[in-house]
């Protein structure tokens, strides 16, 4: 990359630290609990918690806590980043005309479509891009969005809302739990990540359609899957 890519790139990456907050082995089996309904929306998050445990420890997580991170090995990190936003996006938006009842799965998709459509232009529009440039995904990031288009394909409409929620559940988790304060450059990403709720739009939809052992099971198996993916991104971002 010349120089003058970089320095772009190296600008856009400290723009996005602040914007982009939008966003392995066998999978547990959910508990059940005789007279008891099962809040899958919480369970997903704790049977997978060890996931987001291995995730924190990735040295691209270590070394950004610390405050030694290099900038190229951040900038990386933003470039695929963006190219994630931009074709969830895509995909969110092929979901919200697909999907026509029922209305509140609908109205899930439109919104969350909506929400990823502004946040994307909201990208372009700062980096004074027209359209997505050419970023090549490295090989974590290729399978991560290509297991997204395989649950839009394949599976049912609600399966795709749970392989959205990793991204939204656990950076969330992640800023909260790295140790840095206002001396860090990279402060500003814990505290842009710190604060969300993605349970006021995940919450109450994936506790009404989620509740035969099979549905719970196959949720399970597609969090899961998602969780190993945002691991393997986030390891992929500083290999040691």
């Amino acid at each position: 990359m010349m120089d003058s890519e970089k320095m772009f790139w190296f600008k856009a990456g400290w723009l996005a630290v602040g914007l982009l907050s939008a966003c392995c082995g066998l999978p547990a089996e959910p508990m059940d609990v005789p007279g008891k309904v099962q809040d899958v929306y919480d369970s997903l998050w704790t049977n997978n918690q060890d996931v987001a445990e291995q995730t924190l420890m990735v040295p691209f997580l270590q070394h950004m806590q610390f405050g030694d991170l290099q900038a190229d090995n951040y900038v990386n990190f933003m470039i695929q980043d963006i190219n994630y936003v931009l074709k969830v996006t895509d995909m969110l938006r092929e979901m919200a005309q697909k999907v026509k009842s029922p209305d509140d799965l609908q109205t899930f998709m439109e919104n969350r479509y909506q929400s990823y459509k502004q946040f994307a232009e909201m990208m372009l529009k700062q980096f004074n891009l027209n359209s997505l440039p050419d970023i090549k995904p490295i090989p974590a990031m290729e399978k991560y969005l290509a297991d997204y288009k395989a649950i839009m394909e394949k599976e049912k409409p609600i399966f795709f809302a749970v392989s959205l929620l990793p991204c939204s559940r656990l950076w969330m988790w992640i800023a909260n739990q790295l140790k840095e304060n206002y001396c860090n450059a990279y402060f500003i990403w814990k505290k842009n990540n710190m604060h969300g709720n993605p349970e006021k739009h995940y919450k109450d939809l994936l506790n009404k359609y989620l509740k035969k052992p099979d549905q719970i099971t196959r949720a399970n198996e597609i969090f899961r899957q998602q969780m190993q993916n945002e691991q393997n991104f986030f390891s992929a971002s500083l290999e040691e």
